[in-house]
């Protein structure tokens, strides 16, 4: 008994690429666009000036290495997760 037998009929070659499926890249120039559309309350949130301040804060605190994280803060945050 032969197990690698290559007269297979309808056998399986994983070296040979298959063309189904797949789209080259001028297909994917030719067809639509993806379109993204911002809700107002997405808006609104974006444009809040205490968030921004709150973000502009962090961001001075992490840049400068001076940001400290509370450790019970994020052990209550993370131990929903792991019960």
């Amino acid at each position: 008994m032969r197990i690698n037998d290559s007269s297979r009929i309808n056998g399986v070659n994983p070296y040979r690429k298959s063309n189904v499926g797949q789209t080259s890249a001028s297909d994917m120039k030719k067809g639509k666009r993806d379109e993204v559309q911002i809700s107002a309350e997405a808006k609104e949130m974006l444009g809040n000036a205490s968030n921004t301040e709150k973000l502009e804060k962090l961001k001075d605190q992490i840049s400068s290495g001076t940001y400290q994280v509370d450790a019970y803060k994020l052990a209550d945050k993370l131990y929903p997760y792991f019960k």
